[in-house]
């Protein structure tokens, strides 16, 4: 009988201890199956509007900053830098002709004091100003004529990756309306959600590691990055007549938030392909930096 009581004490003991062992490294190192694989997306979005003529790009492709994606049409811009350069030249034709008359006025003045009225002097240095102006107006529209033609042509602003291409040559395209999606190929990052009684110790630079669920026999060393500073909130939310949203349900148990962590990884495999959305598990090691 006795060595029942012992034998039993002494699987509490070996149950108590083991709990409380995978308490302790849990608590030292809190793990959560809730991460996401996350980027940061470039809208790419034309600065004129036109027809698409061409596409340079397929869908799901990688790409180099400076690749040119897609072209507009250019004929309606290159109309409008002919006429600006045509209305430039006009300008300056105005001008040469304003100083010219105030060149003949004074030339004419030195030679005999009087013959010009002081307010006629005074007028033709004002037009020699005021095509001097014009000039410069003109000048900067032909400016901006060229940047507009040059806008036609669409480039990559970095490395990245094309996804979701809805873009086809003959499609109408407005001016400061995103139309491609380009998702940053080194902005790639891993975001854990954990529960917000897990995060007291950690900090930035913390050692983590991260499993993909594609991939889910190889353990990736990552760097915590940042610590979110809030989450969106339910009740206290505005609604109707600028009331709080209160729900009318309380549970009597309160759950923990859950809170985001970015992780950034160290170094990503070259057979490795992270993708937005993907699935990870993620360690965070407190008080670790990785080396």
């Amino acid at each position: 009988m006795m060595m029942r009581y012992i034998t039993t004490l002494i699987f509490v003991a070996v149950a108590g201890f083991v709990g409380y062992t995978l308490y302790s490294t849990y608590d030292s190192n809190p793990w959560t199956r809730d991460g996401q694989v996350r980027a940061y997306i470039v809208e790419i979005t034309p600065r004129v509007t036109g027809q698409v003529t061409h596409v340079h790009v397929n869908d799901n492709v990688q790409v180099k900053k400076g690749d040119l994606l897609f072209e507009i049409d250019q004929s309606v811009y290159q109309a409008s830098l002919n006429k600006t350069l045509a209305s430039k030249k006009q300008a300056s034709a105005l001008l040469k002709k304003a100083r010219d008359e105030q060149r003949r006025a004074v030339s004419l003045e030195k030679r005999a004091p009087g013959a010009v009225p002081v307010l006629t002097l005074n007028n033709l240095g004002n037009a020699v100003e005021t095509a001097k102006a014009n000039l410069e107006v003109m000048q900067a529209a032909v400016e901006e004529a060229k940047l507009n033609l040059e806008f036609t042509k669409v480039y990559a602003p970095t490395d990245g990756y094309i996804t979701n291409l809805q873009l086809r040559e003959g499609s109408q395209v407005t001016a400061n309306t995103p139309v491609v999606a380009l998702i940053d190929e080194d902005s790639f990052w891993i975001e854990g959600f954990f529960k917000e009684t897990d995060l007291q110790g950690v900090d930035e630079g913390d050692l983590s590691f991260v499993t993909l669920l594609t991939q889910s026999d190889r353990v990736l060393e990552a760097e915590i990055k940042s610590v979110g500073y809030g989450i969106s909130m339910q009740d206290g939310s505005t609604g109707n007549s600028l009331l709080p949203v209160v729900n009318p349900n309380f549970e009597w148990i309160r759950l923990a938030q859950r809170i985001p962590v970015k992780v950034k990884l160290t170094h990503v495999p070259e057979d490795i392909q992270l993708r937005i959305g993907m699935t990870a598990s993620v360690k965070i090691i407190k008080g670790e930096n990785p080396q």
